[in-house]
C-alpha cells in the first residue's frame, strides 16, 4: 500500500569514522541520497563493508552523520516521539538470557510505557504468531538462533511501530519459517506499515521489497523498482502453453529470421527452490504421507518434558491401595462377619470386658511347647 507520504529521507549522507586524533580513518558511507514512502517495503543490500549496517545506525539515531541530512518522519531520528514508532530486530539478537519468551517481550513493552494489561495482551499474539507458544516459559538463554530470531521479531513489534526496520530477519529460520517472516512482512505493508530489510539472502529481497538499494564501498550503485533493477532489456521471454512440435519449428524459424540470430533458447518455465519445497510439504501433509524424518506439531513425550508428577501419584495410591486392601484382608479373617476400618474403630472403642479375645495364632519356637506359648500370649493379653 504505497503512498505519497515520505518517511525516510537522506541527501548527501556521509558518515566518516576517525581515530583518536580526530583523522579519518574510514569512509562508511559516502553521499548517498534516497526516499523511502509509507507503504513500502525497501531493500538495503551490499557485501560486507558497504555500509548498510552504518547506514540504519543513523536511521536509528545511534550515529550522527558526519555530512548530509537524514529525517524520519520528517524529524530527527534522535527525536525522542520519533524513537517511539520504531521497531528494530538487529542482526544478533541481545537478550536478557534468563527471562522466558513472555517476560522478554513484556520488558521490551513496559519501555514504551504500554499498559500491563494491553501489554499482556499483545505478548500473548505475538509469541503465537512467531511459533513459540509452546516455548513461552523457557528461558531464551536456552533457545537456538532460529528461536531467538522468533522471539527478537516479537520484541520488535511490541509497540505496534509505523516504521519496522529488520536486519537478516530470516537467519537461522527454516524455509517455513522464512516464508512465515516473508508473509509477515508483506502484511505490514498491506497496513501501511514501512519496513526497511537488510539481507543478504538475495531471494528474500526479491520476494517482498517494493525497490531496493545496492550499496558497495559507502555508495549507491543501483536503486529502483524490483523490475526495474532485475529485467534484462538485451531478452525477450515469451510465456505460452505446451505447444507442438510443428507449432515450435514455426516459431522458432520466424523468430530466427527476424533476429538474424541462431542464438534462440527454448526451455521451460522454472520456480525457484523455496516455493518447490514448500509445495511438496504442503502437499506431503495433506496426504499425511508417512515419513522417517522430523514432523512437527506433535505433542513431545511425556519423560522428555519431565511430566511424571502424576506418574508417581498414581503409584503412592496404588500402594496405598494395597495396603488398605490387605488391612480389610486381615480385619476379615479375624471378625466373624466382614467390616469396614471405620466400623472396626468404632468396634475397639465400644468393646467390654465380655468381648471375646481376637484369635492369634503364634508358631511355637523350637524348644517350646504349646501350653507355654499359650500362657505367654495370655499374659500379653492381661488375662
Amino acid at each position: 500500500m504505497n503512498s505519497t507520504e515520505t518517511v525516510i529521507s537522506a541527501q548527501g549522507l556521509t558518515k566518516v569514522f576517525k581515530d583518536f586524533w580526530g583523522r579519518p580513518k574510514a569512509r562508511a558511507v559516502s553521499g548517498i541520497d534516497f526516499e523511502v514512502k509509507r507503504g513500502e517495503v525497501f531493500g538495503l543490500l551490499g557485501p560486507n563493508g558497504s555500509g548498510k549496517s552504518t547506514t540504519v545506525k543513523m536511521l536509528l539515531g545511534l550515529l550522527y552523520p558526519s555530512k548530509g541530512r537524514i529525517s524520519v518522519f520528517g524529524h530527527s531520528p534522535r527525536h525522542v516521539q520519533t524513537k517511539s514508532r520504531l521497531g528494530y530486530l538487529p542482526e544478533e539478537s541481545y537478550l536478557y538470557r534468563y527471562l522466558n519468551s513472555e517476560e522478554t517481550v513484556d520488558f521490551f513493552g513496559s519501555l514504551f510505557h504500554i499498559e500491563s494489561k494491553e501489554r499482556r495482551e499483545r505478548a500473548e499474539q505475538l509469541i503465537q504468531m512467531v511459533g513459540l507458544e509452546n516455548a513461552k516459559r523457557r528461558h531464551v538463554g536456552e533457545f537456538s538462533k532460529g528461536m531467538q530470531r522468533r522471539i527478537g521479531l516479537a520484541q520488535a513489534l511490541i509497540n505496534d511501530p509505523d516504521l519496522v526496520i529488520l536486519d537478516e530477519p530470516t537467519s537461522g529460520l527454516d524455509p517455513i519459517g522464512c516464508r512465515e517472516i516473508k508473509d509477515l512482512i508483506l502484511t505490514l505493508a498491506e497496513r501501511g506499515k514501512t519496513v526497511i530489510l537488510s539481507s543478504h539472502l538475495l531471494s528474500d529481497v526479491e520476494d517482498v521489497c517494493d525497490r531496493a538499494m545496492i550499496l558497495y564501498g559507502g555508495k549507491v550503485q543501483a536503486i529502483g523498482t524490483m523490475k526495474e533493477l532485475l529485467s534484462n532489456r538485451n531478452a525477450t521471454r515469451i510465456t505460452s502453453p505446451a505447444l507442438s512440435r510443428e507449432t515450435m519449428d514455426k516459431v522458432l524459424t520466424l523468430i530466427r529470421e527476424d533476429t538474424k540470430s541462431q542464438e534462440v533458447h527454448v526451455d521451460n518455465p522454472t520456480e525457484n527452490l523455496e516455493s518447490l519445497f514448500l509445495n511438496i510439504v504442503e502437499q506431503a501433509q495433506q496426504r499425511e504421507s508417512e515419513t522417517s524424518g522430523a514432523t512437527s506439531g506433535h505433542r513431545v513425550a511425556d519423560y522428555l518434558r519431565g511430566d511424571t508428577s502424576q506418574n508417581k501419584s498414581d503409584r503412592v495410591l496404588d500402594h496405598l491401595t494395597r495396603n488398605e486392601d490387605s488391612t480389610l484382608t486381615q480385619i476379615a479373617n479375624t471378625q466373624s462377619k466382614p467390616a469396614t476400618i471405620k466400623e472396626d474403630k468404632l468396634a475397639d472403642l465400644s468393646k467390654t470386658e465380655t468381648d471375646p479375645a481376637p484369635t492369634l495364632k503364634v508358631t511355637p519356637k523350637k524348644g517350646e511347647d504349646l501350653d507355654k506359648a499359650n500362657d505367654k500370649l495370655s499374659g500379653l493379653l492381661g488375662e
